[in-house]
């Protein structure tokens, strides 16, 4: 499906609200939100390739990876099959990583092209079908590579291959060593997951919390260790959270949209919600199309990618990803 879009014709863009006049120190003035391309399934997991200047950008059902070019400007598939790829991130050498649904595994890509598998049980027991990824990139723990992991890919054919979950929704750390240690057993439907600029904190949504989704931050201690969990934004019944992306200040832009009952009007609640670090709602991207996942990059890495539905979008911002 092909999603019809105009970009605006005038400055700012009414397409990005400010809830908080703290925003606007985040709106470039003179920057529309623009359409690079169209006609996926379910778009997820975008990834920022700063070296090549490329985006890739998951559409599950179609069981591909999409690639977007900077340079020419060119769309195209970069893998096909993708084992039903979801969530993807780079590792700390510049790997690609990535969560396969149909094979329930993490897998990396080499610089020749190779797969590697880093993941694809817990104590003899498959995976369910690991959703989003990051790694940490400083410290002593660099290398280590967080995934969550719910049950939606193996819940029909769709996204995956029905099965039988074999495990409980959990969080999971491949340490730089390689081994495999689950951090996170409490969550129903852990999904987007980032951390902090000083990667202090780890931030993990429960896309699955009743009433309401909910985004939880935990302090990161040496070896991984996760303590003081607290609660940082409660969705209140307004917005299906998804996946996440930190800026350099600490704050949170979050994958934002209805499942079309929220609201009068649940196109209005479609897009990108920003907060604060302390999990204040100061400003809202309206994208005609639910985002469910995000990342920062282009050039200066301040260009926020969203991954929408259908579509691939982008606003620059005067902002930087922390990553």
């Amino acid at each position: 499906m092909h999603i019809p879009f105009e970009i605006s014709a005038r400055y700012p863009d009414v397409r990005v609200s400010v809830l908080d006049e703290r925003f606007l120190k985040y709106r470039i003035f003179s920057s529309s939100v623009e359409q690079l391309a169209t006609g996926m399934r379910w778009a997820e997991g975008p990834v920022w390739f700063g070296d090549g200047r490329f985006v890739l950008v998951s559409d599950i059902p179609s069981n591909r990876i999409m690639r977007w070019d900077d340079a020419a400007g060119a769309w195209g598939v970069f893998r096909e099959p993708s084992n039903n790829a979801n969530g993807m991130a780079r590792d700390h050498l510049g790997r690609l990583l990535v969560c396969e649904h149909l094979t329930r595994r993490i897998t990396r890509t080499e610089y020749d092209g190779s797969i590697t598998v880093l993941a694809d049980a817990w104590q003899g027991k498959r995976l369910n079908s690991p959703n989003d990824i990051v790694c940490q990139m400083q410290g002593a723990d660099r290398g280590s590579v967080w995934f969550t992991d719910p049950s939606f890919g193996i819940s029909g054919h769709w996204e995956g291959m029905p099965a039988t979950p074999e495990l409980p929704h959990a969080v999971y750390r491949v340490d730089a060593a390689g081994q495999l240690h689950c951090v996170i057993t409490d969550l129903q439907g852990p999904n987007g997951l980032a951390f902090s600029p000083d990667e202090s904190i780890l931030y993990v949504v429960e896309s699955r919390a009743k009433p309401h989704r909910l985004v939880w931050a935990y302090d990161v201690g040496k070896g991984g260790a996760l303590s003081n969990k607290r609660k940082v934004i409660d969705a209140q019944g307004a917005g299906a959270l998804d996946g996440i992306a930190i800026d350099v200040d600490g704050n949170i832009w979050c994958g934002w949209g209805s499942d079309g009952s929220l609201a009068a009007n649940p196109q209005d609640l479609d897009g990108v919600r920003v907060f604060t670090p302390q999990g204040e709602a100061i400003g809202h991207i309206h994208l005609p199309e639910r985002c469910a996942n995000l990342c920062f990059g282009g050039i200066h890495k301040n260009r926020l990618f969203m991954a929408s539905s259908h579509s691939l979008y982008a606003l620059f911002v005067h902002t930087q990803g922390a990553v």
